[in-house]
C-alpha cells in the first residue's frame, strides 16, 4: 500500500468563486471537476473544494483530508490496526472506491483508490 496522493479539503458554497484564486496559486487547471450527489467536486494541486448548499454540506461526512491510495483493502487492514473504525463504506464513487475512517485519536480522513484511468492521467 501506498499513499499516491493528499488533497487538503476545502468547503466552499460556489465551485466556480472558489477555483480561481487556487488557479493563480497553484499556477495550473483544475484536473478534476466532477458533480456527486449534491456537492460539486474540484480538485487542483493539492486542494479538493467540496462545493455545497449549507444544507448538502451539513449530511456530509466532515474529513480533514481525502488520501488517495493504491489499495484500499490494505490501507483499511492497516487503519484497523491501529485502532481506526470505518464510519462510512467502502463504496463506490465517480472516481473510484473509498471510504471514511475515524482513527483512534478522533481525526476523521476520507480514504480513496483511484480508478486506473485517474491514477494514470492525473499522477503519471
Amino acid at each position: 500500500m501506498a499513499i499516491l496522493k493528499t488533497y487538503a479539503r476545502l468547503w466552499s458554497e460556489d465551485l466556480d468563486a472558489a477555483l480561481p484564486p487556487l488557479v493563480e496559486l497553484v499556477g495550473e487547471e483544475p484536473h478534476l471537476r466532477l458533480p456527486f450527489g449534491e456537492v460539486e467536486l474540484g480538485a487542483i494541486g493539492d486542494f479538493l473544494v467540496i462545493a455545497a448548499t449549507p444544507q448538502a454540506a451539513a449530511n456530509l461526512p466532515r474529513a480533514t483530508a481525502t488520501v488517495v491510495v493504491s489499495d484500499l483493502g490494505e490501507t483499511q487492514a492497516m487503519l484497523a490496526s491501529h485502532g481506526a473504525e470505518v464510519t462510512f463504506g467502502p463504496t463506490q464513487g465517480p472516481t473510484g472506491s473509498y471510504f471514511y475512517a475515524r482513527h483512534a485519536d478522533g481525526s476523521e480522513v476520507e480514504y480513496v483508490q483511484w480508478r486506473p484511468e485517474l491514477v494514470a492521467r492525473i499522477l503519471t
